[in-house]
């Protein structure tokens, strides 16, 4: 509430002031401020970095405003695909061991010939 009776009060000062002034200079001062304004730097819309790739900021007017989240969203789809891929290949290697282990023992050409090997085989190789 001050601040508005403090503005108040300035505004009544400077528009009493008008009437001193003398009309050559009135128009002196209108002519400097169309020359300050006109002078005065246009903000312009541009790309803002601040810091790292996370912090891509723009300002009104950008051809892409959702840059932030169409980034995010394929750092997390890159990242589900990488997860998927690394425990695809973790399965397979344990598929290859337990495979390079079958083979590599010496196992008597009966035990291929057992029901229950082939059973057992089925069973320890179905997907669960």
């Amino acid at each position: 509430m001050n601040e508005e009776r403090y503005a108040h009060r300035v505004r009544q000062t400077l528009n009493h002031g008008l009437q001193d002034i003398s009309p050559a200079a009135s128009r002196r001062l209108e002519a400097a401020r169309h020359l300050a304004l006109s002078r005065q730097k246009q903000p312009e819309a541009r790309l803002a970095l601040s810091g790292d790739l996370g912090s891509l900021a723009f300002l009104p007017g950008s051809p892409i405003p959702y840059l932030k989240q169409i980034l995010a969203v394929l750092a997390l789809l890159a990242g589900m695909w990488l997860s998927f891929y690394w425990h695809s290949v973790q399965y397979i290697s344990e598929l290859e061991e337990i495979d390079s282990a079958l083979l590599a023992e010496d196992l008597p050409p009966e035990a291929f010939m057992d029901d229950e090997f082939f059973t057992w085989l089925k069973e320890d190789s179905s997907p669960d």
